[in-house]
């Protein structure tokens, strides 16, 4: 009998489930993230054999390839820890957060009978996956469709640790563009444009324009059905998603304007869905039914 644990892992949280009866995930305990190697493992371990699992499936904030975890910038003890080998005998499902969310979003959420869709996760940073012809891209490194490191500024620097589009239009640009109207962060930006104040609003179209700039590329190159915009900003796309659109639109052909763009069906709870679901289908985790 199939029995799947589901693992979120965050850089500073870790939140696990089981396989309820409806195939979603139940039993949701949350916790600090590991703080070592030695400490993720004992855990997992204690977790698998809490519930006698026979598949895994976890999330990761970073690249994963096959069941190895490539790169995990703020866990990096994690770096070349192959799942497979340090819990042996378990059907394996590793991938990254954002592709693991849209993985769930297109399987049982938002995008739910769409077979092309892009989803972007904007917290701290961007996150971002591709669903397409009903397959999550996951490219040769793990890394395919990392939108965060899209440019549109010829003139710009670059940096190692950040892409333009995540320094122009993440949750730590919107805290920035904050402060330049004399406000404390980016929630407090979209509240006063929310009231109609001038200064706020543009403050807060300059990201979204950036986004929609940078998003143009990507939506002209993969032609997606539609946009899943996850993370701290999703509640906030009634208000945030004209601004995106008009910059999207003014880059873009006629065929490709008015791309539907909307929040995700499962909130901040889409990568334990994910990893979910993938666990059930394994290593080659991807394929979207229908």
């Amino acid at each position: 009998m199939t029995k799947v644990v589901a693992i979120d892992l965050g850089g500073t949280h870790m939140r696990t489930a089981v396989e309820g009866p409806d195939g979603m995930p139940a039993g949701v305990e949350a916790g600090p993230a590991p703080s070592s190697l030695a400490d993720f493992v004992e855990r997992v371990q204690a977790l698998l054999g809490r519930h006698a699992a026979t598949h895994l499936g976890i999330g990761i904030p970073g690249l994963a390839r096959g069941t190895t975890c490539a790169w995990i910038p703020n866990l990096g003890f994690l770096d070349g820890l192959d799942l497979a080998s340090a819990f042996p005998g378990l059907s394996v499902g590793l991938g990254n957060d954002a592709q693991l969310a849209l993985l769930a979003e297109a399987t049982a959420g938002a995008a739910k009978g769409r077979r092309d869709a892009i989803l972007l996760s904007i917290g701290t940073g961007i996150g971002s996956a591709v669903l397409s012809a009903g397959r999550i891209v996951r490219g040769s490194r793990g890394a395919a469709c990392s939108f965060g490191w899209a440019c549109a500024d010829l003139a710009d620097a670059g940096s190692t640790r950040n892409g333009w589009l995540e320094r122009q239009a993440s949750g730590t640009a919107l805290d920035a563009a904050a402060r330049t109207v004399g406000l404390d962060d980016g929630r407090a930006l979209i509240a006063a444009a929310r009231q109609g104040q001038p200064q706020s609003r543009q403050a807060l179209e300059r990201p979204m324009h950036s986004l929609g700039t940078a998003l143009a590329g990507a939506v002209a190159l993969l032609d997606p059905e539609m946009i899943v915009v996850a993370g701290g900003v999703a509640s906030e796309m009634d208000l945030l998603a004209p601004m995106i659109g008009a910059a999207l639109d003014r880059q873009l052909p006629p065929h490709l304007h008015h791309i539907a763009m909307g929040p995700g069906h499962f909130g901040p709870g889409a990568g334990l869905v994910g990893a979910m679901i993938a666990g059930r289908q394994g290593p080659a985790w991807g394929e979207i039914d229908g």
